[in-house]
């Protein structure tokens, strides 16, 4: 096991009708606010009348910028940090899923920082000195924003999509309340679950030895995601399942599950190449990114797979034909997801051949003039091998 460093300092206000308690919450905290969200769905459901009440009731002044997509943008950013710096906000609040808060986390920096929020910080990776407070409700149980130190970014200009992280991002407090679930459309269920279990692997799969709480706490995780998305899949009613989802959703991201073993997260930084210049969805592309991931790595370190597959995938057979108990596991892997409608390959997400090895050499900055790096935890990549796992997953 390695040295570690850990601090959730996010309160996490989780049940039924907490979404209410918004305006006591940040009453200490900020006089006024940007309140951050998607579309109009949170206008429609009542959910944005509901929160501009609790505010106005603990009578915290508020802003607001709505029009955040998946795959949220920087020109969005930039509009955000200006509408901060000219109202003086004193926190930022996020309603919505991991676009959301991953926006309202970049301007929140911006809000602080001089300069350019992308260059600064994106692309040179600049410690963070000063960052606005950010809350958050969660209407989209996935990324895990809502208690995480990351924001991702993408900019449309560049084709670029980039995160970014620091202990300073985690948000100050979230209310998760599952009932806020039950009307998201079933692509954005089977995207929320691909990603979340995502974030599980990038740190369950590593080479690290001695790590028996975190190998358990992980298959824990995954088993519950597993036995509950076809239940919310199938009836998006269901608050107790959701109450699972949820809560696994932010466990799999809070940094608990990595404690102590090395992190892999190739797998996200492939997919962020992929949906910089397609815009497909972050958890469609994770879906046909990790099982291709899984075929071509497995063999760095085969008793981590194969106790992958016994268990969280319930495979059954010789441990003297352990090729034979991944190659299961992964076909299983594979079934789940399309069992939730998420594609199996690139070619079901409309990318060709066209960018592959771009994506490649972009991701291991394996361009003229640039020193290559090898990213990967659990097996390093070089460009070839990340154009490899493309091929696989073509």
């Amino acid at each position: 096991m390695l040295n570690f460093d850990l601090s959730t300092p996010t309160r996490i206000v989780f049940g039924k009708g907490v979404q209410a308690q918004v305006g006591e919450a940040l009453k200490p905290l900020a006089k006024k606010v940007l309140l951050h969200y998607g579309g109009g769905s949170i206008k429609r459901s009542g959910l944005y009348d509901e929160i501009t009440a609790s505010l106005t009731a603990a009578g915290i002044a508020f802003v607001e910028l709505g029009g955040v997509v998946p795959n949220p943008r920087l020109s969005l950013v930039r509009e955000g940090i200006a509408l901060c710096r000219a109202e003086r906000v004193d926190l930022v609040l996020a309603v919505g899923g991991g676009s959301a808060i991953d926006s309202a986390k970049a301007i929140a920096i911006g809000a602080c920082e001089e300069g350019d929020v992308w260059q600064r910080f994106y692309v040179n990776g600049e410690t963070l000195q000063h960052v606005l407070p950010v809350a958050t409700v969660l209407t989209i149980p996935a990324a895990g924003s809502e208690s995480s130190t990351a924001s991702v970014i993408s900019n449309d200009e560049e084709q670029r999509k980039l995160p970014y992280g620091s202990e300073k991002l985690r948000p100050v407090v979230s209310f998760i309340n599952p009932e806020l679930f039950f009307t998201l459309p079933k692509n954005q269920i089977a995207n929320g679950v691909a990603d979340m279990v995502s974030h599980v692997f990038e740190r369950y799969f590593t080479n690290t030895t001695h790590v028996d709480l975190t190998d358990a706490l992980c298959e824990a995780v995954l088993r519950v995601i597993f036995k509950n998305a076809p239940i919310v899949f199938a009836d998006p009613s269901n608050y107790e399942a959701w109450c699972e989802i949820g809560f696994a959703a932010n466990v799999a991201h809070t940094d608990l599950l990595g404690m102590g073993r090395q992190e892999d997260w190739a797998c996200h930084g492939m997919e962020h190449e992929v949906s910089a210049i397609y815009d497909v969805a972050h958890g469609a592309g994770l879906a046909v990114i990790t099982p291709a991931w899984m075929e071509y790595v497995h063999s760095a370190n085969p008793g981590m797979f194969v106790q992958f597959a016994v268990n969280v995938m319930g495979v059954e057979g010789s441990f003297r034909q352990p090729e034979e108990l991944i190659k299961e596991a992964i076909a299983r892997l594979r079934a789940f997801f399309v069992s939730l409608g998420l594609p199996s390959t690139l070619r079901e997400l409309g990318v060709g051949e066209e960018n592959l090895e771009l994506m490649a050499r972009r991701y291991t900055n394996a361009l003229p003039g640039q020193q290559e790096h090898t990213p990967g935890g659990l097996k390093k990549l070089n460009w070839q091998d990340v154009l490899n796992i493309y091929q696989l997953a073509k």
